[in-house]
């Protein structure tokens, strides 16, 4: 057979990876010149939305009758709260609660002061209500407005790479100019700002980062915010922290937030999330903290797209935020034991894994073996071979190359069983 340019032998069945991949990108292009009207540029300008192809992989393998064990997405499957679903269900019955949200009511000035309380709580950190919070129909979106909000055609965000996808999408949705800082393991996935080219600099209005890292699962300590913050007054440039994780460090200190250091304020905003740390994803429920001159353009940016989150929900959010944190300790407890029994098990199989020290993914490099596949190639093996879902690391950019990404979004039982057929795919004749 014949050998790949690292010395591997190409197995059959990765001949057939590649052909499907290769038949379905010339569907998409032939699907694309048949359309009478055609997406703006800007739209072109992105890559496939990597959770649309792990769902159409997903697809074709349940038409052939595959259990399919889904580690792509980082969607929680862990029940919520019961008091904030308690409270969901009352604030649903008050009539009142149907209505547009409206940014000087009751409930409205309930969930930021909420918020407010939650960072001091957690953090130490004193923010006003009025003016330095502000409440998100998920962080997502808030962040992909952000960008919408500030950025020119000629201004420059820069972007740690690899990334949450939306960190760098919404750049170019914004019509911005998108600069990808390269990190890697070695340098523990921090980006070394002071590479940056002077030239780049110049032109440079935000500043992306997030810490616990999705998807590489790096940590940052203060250190690394108070240099952060310096350099980036230095150059006048907004500090946009992406704190989805926050609760989910499995060793070592608590993940300090962004705004611990002093002279954050006046350029740096934070983005939280119920979704993770209440397992409340399809509530649909995130909010911005931090400079109030950054989070008034976001709220005017906002006002002419939206009309705020449904008032019943805003209000089992309070509950969620001031009501009793054990839910939060336990799940990170049962995202801890999955992990164990996910990465301990591949581990004992031959893949050489670094245990994560945050959130619920797995950040894996693609075994020697098959080091001649992309990750796009590698994850649809797996889906294949195994039936096991997992996201492909350039989708979160180009140095995701050679990565894969595992959620841990499933029981234990079903981990156990996804590294046992992983296993088989390990132990595939080359």
């Amino acid at each position: 057979m014949k050998r790949s340019q690292t010395g591997v032998t190409r197995h059959p069945v990765l001949k057939q990876v590649k052909a499907h991949l290769q038949k379905r990108q010339a569907m998409e292009m032939a699907r694309n010149e048949r359309r009478l009207f055609q997406e703006a540029n800007r739209l072109k300008r992105l890559p496939l939305y990597l959770f649309t192809i792990l769902d159409d992989l997903k697809a074709q393998a349940l038409q052939r009758g595959i259990d399919v064990i889904d580690l792509g997405m980082g969607n929680p499957d862990l029940p919520p709260p019961a008091h904030v679903i308690e409270e969901l269900g009352r604030q649903v019955k008050d009539p009142a609660n149907h209505r547009y949200s409206r940014p000087g009511g009751d409930v409205e000035r309930r969930l930021k002061e909420a918020i407010a309380a939650w960072y001091a709580r957690k953090f130490k950190v004193s923010l006003d209500p009025a003016t330095e919070v502000l409440p998100l129909i998920g962080s997502k979106e808030g962040i992909a407005h952000l960008s919408l909000a500030f950025l020119n055609h000629d201004d420059i965000a820069l972007v740690p790479n690899p990334a949450y996808p939306v960190h760098f999408n919404s750049v170019v949705m914004a019509g911005g100019i998108l600069y990808s800082i390269p990190t890697s393991a070695e340098h523990h996935y921090l980006p070394n700002l002071r590479s940056v080219n002077r030239e780049v600099l110049k032109m440079s209005k935000m500043l992306f980062l997030s810490y616990p890292h999705n998807p590489t699962t790096a940590t940052a300590d203060l250190k690394f915010f108070q240099d952060a913050i310096g350099w980036a007054a230095h150059h006048k440039i907004m500090v946009v922290h992406d704190f989805a994780y926050s609760d989910f460090i499995f060793e070592g200190p608590p993940a300090p937030s962004i705004l611990q250091v002093k002279e954050a304020r006046p350029l740096a905003v934070e983005f939280h999330t119920l979704s993770k740390s209440y397992s409340l994803a399809g509530w649909r429920l995130g909010f911005a903290v931090g400079n109030r001159d950054i989070l008034a353009s976001l709220a005017k940016t906002k006002s002419y797209v939206d009309f705020g989150i449904f008032r019943a929900i805003q209000a089992a959010a309070v509950r969620a935020l001031l009501g009793p944190q054990d839910y939060v300790a336990d799940i990170v407890h049962t995202y801890r034991k999955r992990r164990d029994v996910f990465v301990g098990g591949l581990q004992r199989a031959g893949w050489h894994l670094p245990m994560p020290k945050s959130t619920f993914y797995v950040w894996a490099g693609i075994p020697l073996k098959f080091s001649a596949l992309t990750s796009l190639e590698f994850a649809t093996l797996l889906m294949q071979e195994a039936g096991v879902v997992a996201a492909p690391g350039s989708g979160f950019g180009e140095y995701g190359e050679g990565y894969v990404r595992f959620a841990l979004v499933e029981p234990e039982a079903r981990l156990k069983d996804a590294v046992t057929r992983i296993e088989k795919v390990l132990a595939m004749e080359s």
